[in-house]
Parts: structure tokens; sequence; C-alpha cells
């Protein structure tokens, strides 16, 4: 059981709230979206203390869910210390140790954009992301900050795929990734094996957690995350162990 609280007062920031919109993730449900104003800066522990209230980053915007009556989505993060990866990510582990990774400042790169438009045009065409272009992938998933990095993934020169962190004071925050959609390099699990990367950076770098962004019970999409054992939830403002179920 763990039980961060921030450090930075908080207080005196100003926040905003969007119209409802439609739920990405719960089919009839309507979404609400509480985002930090642009016009303040996120630096100086600004970004690390909403980090632990579950703020997410999506390009130069800090967020989190604020949906009234659901609190389907919940914060997730990997324990660096107590995770044991199961066999099939030892597994994983292995059939990618031929890869090279690299990390990068998230900033725009042309062969990161023309991988980034072939994995939504092949994976998610029927989602809100497509078509891709190239003001969506910048706004999306470059930012000029030193926290805010790219790990690519390579095999021989070729890039297999690109996973967008940001380093925090207490963790890795991974963001968004996405990967060759080639038949033959499913059996590598790409997804799975780049936060099993950022796993072994944060404990390289001595970071004690990995955040994973937003879980929901019932949505499908999001079951992987309960791979990686064990797992803290964010409640209230406390972080506490998941019970698998």
């Amino acid at each position: 059981m763990s039980s961060n609280t921030p450090r930075q007062p908080i207080r005196d920031l100003r926040f905003f709230l969007t119209v409802p919109h439609t739920c990405s993730y719960l089919a009839g449900r309507e979404a609400t979206t509480l985002f930090l104003d642009p016009q303040e800066s996120p630096g100086g522990g600004v970004y690390d203390a909403l980090a632990l209230l579950g703020f997410r980053r999506s390009g130069r915007h800090l967020y989190r869910p604020h949906c009234e009556g659901c609190s389907a989505c919940i914060s997730v993060r990997i324990p660096v210390a107590d995770f044991s990866a199961n066999r099939t990510q030892r597994k994983l582990v292995r059939r990618n140790a031929d890869l090279e990774l690299r990390v990068r400042p998230a900033l725009f790169d042309v062969e990161h954009y023309a991988l980034y438009a072939q994995y939504i045009r092949t994976r998610h065409s029927d989602g809100d992301m497509y078509p891709p272009s190239h003001e969506q992938y910048r706004t999306f998933l470059t930012l000029d900050q030193d926290y805010a990095r790219l790990l690519e993934l390579r095999l021989d020169g070729r890039l297999l795929a690109v996973s967008a962190f940001d380093q925090l004071e207490h963790g890795l925050s991974a963001i968004y990734t996405f990967f060759d959609p080639a038949p033959e390099l499913e059996r590598r699990s790409l997804g799975t094996f780049a936060v099993l990367a950022l796993v072994e950076r944060a404990r390289t770098l001595g970071l004690p957690h990995v955040y994973l962004g937003y879980w929901i019970q019932e949505c499908r999409k999001m079951a992987y995350k309960q791979a990686f054992q064990p797992l803290e939830m964010l409640e209230g403002r406390h972080w506490r162990r998941l019970i698998p179920s």
C-alpha cells in the first residue's frame, strides 16, 4: 500500500471544465474533462504534484476525467521495486533482446510521424484519432520540455515503435505508444514490451513508479494493464494496491 500525496501546493492554480462530450471508452456515456489552465506553467513541481492526483498530459495540456456520476476511469501505476514480470512478459523480453532502444527529445520527426500515421490508419481507423495529420501528431505527442521524451525501438536501424513518456520526479508517465502493424511483428507484442522497457528504465534511474494512465474495468482495450502486477490505483488522494479480479 502506498499513500503518496503531492508536495507542491496547487490551491492557487486555475482549472477549466469542458462541456460534456461523448465518452471515448464507454458506449452511451458522456464525459467531462478537467484541464489545468494552459496559461499556468507545468514546471516547478506542478506537473509532479498533479500527476500524483491522477492528471495526465496530452501535448501541452494537463488533464483528468471529471465526470458527474461516473468514476470508471481509475489512475494506475506500477510500483517498480515490487514489479515482477510474469512468464509471458519474460518471454517478450527475450524475444525483443535484438532491439536497440534509444531515448530522444519529444520533437517532431518525419520518420516517427510516418509510423504513427501507418499505425492509426491500420489499427484505429474507427477511432476519433482517424484520420491522422501532422497537426494532430504535433499537438498530441511533441513538446519542447526536458521531461518529455520519446523511446525508439529499432531492429537493424528499422523503426518498429515509438513510446512517448514523461520523466517526472517520482516516476515515468507512459503517454502513448505506436508501432509497426506488420503481421510478422505481432509476436513481439511491441506495446507490452514498451511498458516493460519503461519499467526497466525507471529501475535504472531509481524512480519508484511507472504511470499507465487510466484503467476502466469495463473497457477491453485497457485490460492489458492488469497484466502488470502488482498495480496501484488512485483512490481520492491515496494510492492503494489493486486486487486482481
